[in-house]
Parts: C-alpha cells; sequence; structure tokens
C-alpha cells in the first residue's frame, strides 16, 4: 500500500435534473470515494449551475459544478474515473494531485491553556482554529484555488517525472 496523497475532483452534472437527484449524485460520488477508494474527504464545494465554455455535444450549455478533497491512495483513484464513466448525469470530470497541499507542512492544533486571551499568532492559521492548510486558500466560484502560477509549476514538475 502507498502514502495517502492528495487529491481534487471536479465534476459537471446536467442540469436537467431535478436539485434532489444532483445532491443525491453528490453523496453518490462521496461514498464511492469512501468505501470505494478508500479515501478520506476533506471538503465539499458545490458551485451550482453554472455557464459552460462551449456548448457540449449532449446539448448542454450549463452544468451543475462540484468539487471534492480528499485523501487517498494514487493507485486507487482509477476507481473514481470509472464510477464517473458509467454514471450518465456526469458528463464532464477531471481529478488531479494537488501537490501544493502536499507541501504545507501539517500545523499541531495549540494546546488548551487555562489563559484563552494570551493566545499567540503561531497558534491561529488564517481564521481557522483547526489550522487546517486546505482552508486557508479562498474558494470563489468561478476562480480556482490554486493560483495560476502554481498550476504551471505543477505541470512542469509531472512532465519532467513522467520523462524520467
Amino acid at each position: 500500500m502507498g502514502r495517502k496523497r492528495i487529491y481534487e475532483t471536479l465534476f459537471i452534472m446536467s442540469p436537467k435534473i431535478d436539485e434532489e437527484e444532483r445532491e443525491s449524485i453528490v453523496e453518490k460520488v462521496k461514498s464511492n470515494i469512501e468505501e470505494r477508494v478508500g479515501g478520506e474527504i476533506r471538503s465539499v464545494d458545490r458551485w451550482g449551475i453554472r455557464k459552460l465554455a462551449y456548448r457540449v455535444r449532449k446539448g448542454f450549455s450549463d452544468g451543475d459544478y462540484t468539487i471534492i478533497l480528499f485523501d487517498a491512495e494514487a493507485e486507487n483513484v482509477i476507481t473514481l474515473e470509472r464510477f464517473y464513466s458509467v454514471t450518465p448525469e456526469i458528463f464532464r470530470w477531471q481529478t488531479f494531485r494537488r501537490e501544493d497541499l502536499e507541501k504545507v507542512p501539517p500545523t499541531k492544533k495549540p494546546e488548551s491553556s487555562t489563559d484563552e486571551k494570551s493566545v499567540s499568532s503561531d497558534d491561529v492559521s488564517a481564521g481557522d482554529p483547526e489550522g487546517s492548510p486546505e482552508e486557508t486558500a479562498t474558494n470563489v466560484p468561478g476562480e480556482s484555488s490554486v493560483p495560476e502560477e502554481t498550476t504551471a509549476e505543477t505541470r512542469e514538475e509531472d512532465t519532467r517525472e513522467r520523462e524520467a
């Protein structure tokens, strides 16, 4: 068994199905990640129905976007891709490794003290009491949570790894 990596998966569902069914598909994807992929979900971000950049073959110009951040072993992620390919309501998807989040050292939880007023700046990270690194980035719908230069660097590193 390999070490768990951080992945982000984005999938787009048909806007023609009702909200309850789209919500149940998100729950199916989450349970698939936990049960079949053996992953641990970090966050789920529903963007809702958004305009697509172009009309797809199925005739859609809109889609319901969902992003899930999770930890899993690399060899099991293909199971999620297979699930997407046999789910007709999901017409586009992409899963990629988030190396930028893997490089962030985990922060330690501050030990409880009797004097709550004396909290140093090291104990609190960006308003998040847990100090989890995935929450420090702002997720604004329509914008990537990863700066463009980080994405380009990650692609270059992946290309070098494949060539080696």
